[in-house]
């Protein structure tokens, strides 16, 4: 019994220093970042600048794969799958995280127990968007010509339940009018369809949306959060608007599978949280619309417990479900 023992004890013992070696030697070959949406979304953009300032502080490759499908859902399982070595990471979103959980009954994973929260890395505010043809120039007039058109107007989303999806929604449900809903696989088709004049407005991230809107190819009526972006400071809000209290906001992360050493979640934490403090860098995010967040493992940790409390009274007041 004694030798038994022994052997289990020492056995443990040198699993955990083997670990532990791999977390100090970590990384010694290429990291691959999951973004389970498509590309030229904001979830795309934000993945691909932290790959970029993560593989000039390792001083390894840290490549972006595109894994999209099922609102997310697709890149997020390959990620649960993965080995939790530390080698396979996945961008995090609100619709990811917090709300399909809410909306699809048979996701094949729980992330709040099968992946490791590593950092919050920025929020961005939604911005509203219509067709640059649209007769309308403010949130106000947008409104009225809603209720002047009943049943004309469609709004797009980038997929059925992220957060354009649920601030479209939430702006309907407060101005008392119908609008009608058309799902996208991502935000770069939904945006296409506004430019040529298939839909007539969207909610949209930020970041995803600013070069457009900078080029004029779309007018930007407001955003979402209820103080200014410091990115877009001449847009105004939807509550200075008339719309009261409304807010709501996207969010960018990373995310390890769960059993990842803690030693190299907090590397990966650290080099994020540098990179945050870096005015080059703080910069880069303003340029596509997003503000740095940071923190621990255990803040992020936290605010997705928020997030899912946030959203899940939303989805229930709208009766919003998965399509």
């Amino acid at each position: 019994m004694l030798k038994k023992w022994i052997t289990a004890t020492l056995t443990v013992l040198l699993f955990s220093l083997g670990g532990s070696a791999l977390a100090d030697d970590y990384p010694n070959r290429p990291v691959k970042i999951v973004v389970p949406f498509p590309p030229g979304g904001a979830t795309d953009v934000a993945g691909r600048l932290v790959a970029e300032r993560l593989q000039k502080a390792f001083g390894k490759p840290f490549v972006v794969e595109n894994r999209s499908g099922a609102s997310g859902n697709i890149g997020v399982a390959e990620v649960v799958r993965s080995p939790a070595d530390g080698y396979t990471l996945v961008v995090g979103a609100p619709q990811t995280l917090t709300i399909n959980p809410l909306l699809f009954k048979n996701i094949p994973f729980d992330p709040q127990k099968d992946l490791e929260p590593v950092v919050m890395v920025a929020s961005v505010p939604n911005v509203l968007i219509v067709n640059k043809n649209l007769p309308v120039n403010s949130v106000p007039e947008l409104i009225q010509y809603i209720k002047d058109n009943p049943g004309t107007v469609r709004y797009g989303s980038s997929s059925v339940g992220g957060t354009p999806h649920l601030s479209s929604e939430m702006f309907a449900s407060m101005i008392g009018a119908k609008i009608e809903h058309i799902p996208y696989r991502g935000s770069a088709p939904a945006l296409q369809d506004l430019l040529g004049g298939h839909i007539e407005m969207m909610f949209d991230n930020l970041p995803a949306s600013l070069p457009q809107i900078r080029a004029g190819a779309v007018k930007a009526l407001a955003v979402t959060t209820l103080q200014r972006s410091k990115s877009a400071p001449d847009i105004p809000t939807l509550d200075e608007q008339g719309v009261k209290g409304f807010e709501s906001r996207g969010w960018f992360s990373l995310l390890a599978p769960a059993g990842t050493d803690q030693k190299i979640v907090e590397k990966i934490n650290k080099a994020v949280n540098e990179a945050l403090q870096d005015p080059e860098f703080r910069e880069r995010l303003a340029s596509v619309g997003a503000d740095p967040v940071g923190g621990s493992p255990q803040d992020f940790r936290k605010a997705i417990q928020a997030e899912s409390e946030r959203w899940a009274k939303v989805i229930q007041e709208a009766g919003i479900k998965a399509e």
